[in-house]
């Protein structure tokens, strides 16, 4: 897939459950996400260019109360996932206010896959 995003996306470590707001089933979990969008891990496919209001559950977040978050998206791709039982669904946020942007980048701050190779204390030469 040809790389269209305007924001890169942050791969997440949190188990962050998202649901379909009114068909009221679990669509799968957090991947990914930005202030424009999220990837979902399905194990259903979804018809592209579909809209519905998501839910988002919040992790734990210091200063951030809500239990969830909900957002108008469209579905703008699905893709098999690595594991042939799952499929990768690309969300595009329809609107977001100033609160769930501040949520948003507060979910990436505390949770955000960081592959930054860590400082190790050097040993000194012994030779």
């Amino acid at each position: 897939m040809n790389e269209r995003r305007k924001e890169r996306r942050k791969s997440l470590m949190a188990y962050t459950q998202v649901h379909d707001l009114y068909g009221g089933y679990l669509l799968g979990y957090l991947g990914d996400m930005n202030v424009l969008g999220v990837m979902v891990i399905s194990d259903k496919a979804l018809a592209e260019n579909s809209e519905m209001t998501i839910a988002i559950e919040i992790p734990d977040l210091p200063d951030i109360a809500a239990p969830r978050m909900t957002i108008p998206a469209r579905v703008a791709w699905v893709q098999p996932d690595i594991s042939p039982q799952y499929f990768n669904i690309g969300f595009e946020f329809q609107e977001i206010t100033s609160q769930q942007k501040k949520i948003i980048e507060a979910i990436i701050a505390h949770y955000e896959f960081r592959r930054d190779t860590p400082k190790y204390f050097n040993k000194p030469n012994l030779e």
